[in-house]
C-alpha cells in the first residue's frame, strides 16, 4: 500500500485488497471510503468483498464511487461526511487522485486554495485541472 497523508485524519491510496484493511485497522484506521467504482474491478475487490473485510475488521466503510469525470455536488458532500469526525480515514481509488480530488473539494471554502493545492501537490497529485472548481465552489461558500 501506498498511504499518502493529506490531513491529520485522513490518507489517501491506490486500490487495496481486502487482506490489507485488517493491518490498516490495526495501524489506527477507523474508517474506510472506497471511491473505485465496480466497473472497473474485479468481483474479488468490488464493494461488497471490501465492506465485508472492513467490516470484519471493525471499519466502518462507505462505498462512493467517483466515475472518472462524473463529480457530482452530492459525491462531494458524500464524501466530507464519511470522512468527517469518525476518526482516522483511508479513501481509495485506482490510485488515489479520485480521493484526493474530492478531498479538495470537500477543503474548498474551509481551507486556502493555495493549500489545498500545495497538500495534493505534496502527495503526488496534480490538481490543476480542477482548480476552477475548487475556486467555484470555495467563491459560493463565502
Amino acid at each position: 500500500m501506498d498511504l499518502r497523508q493529506l490531513s491529520p485524519t485522513l490518507a489517501v491510496s491506490g486500490q487495496i485488497q481486502p487482506e490489507d484493511v485488517s493491518a490498516l485497522a490495526a495501524a489506527g484506521f477507523r474508517v474506510l471510503v472506497n471511491n473505485r467504482p465496480d466497473e472497473e474491478i474485479d468481483p474479488s475487490i468490488d464493494h461488497e468483498a471490501m465492506g465485508k473485510a472492513a467490516d470484519l475488521a471493525g471499519m466502518a466503510y462507505h462505498y462512493l464511487p467517483f466515475h472518472p469525470g462524473q463529480v457530482t455536488p452530492q459525491l462531494i458532500t458524500d464524501f466530507t461526511e464519511a470522512t468527517a469526525g469518525r476518526g482516522p480515514t483511508i479513501a481509495y481509488c485506482r490510485s488515489g487522485h479520485r480521493c484526493t480530488v474530492l478531498w479538495a473539494l470537500s477543503q474548498a471554502g474551509k481551507r486556502p486554495e493555495a493549500e489545498i493545492l500545495e497538500t495534493a501537490t505534496a502527495a503526488g497529485y496534480d490538481l490543476s485541472a480542477v482548480q476552477p472548481l475548487i475556486a467555484s465552489l470555495a467563491s459560493r461558500k463565502r
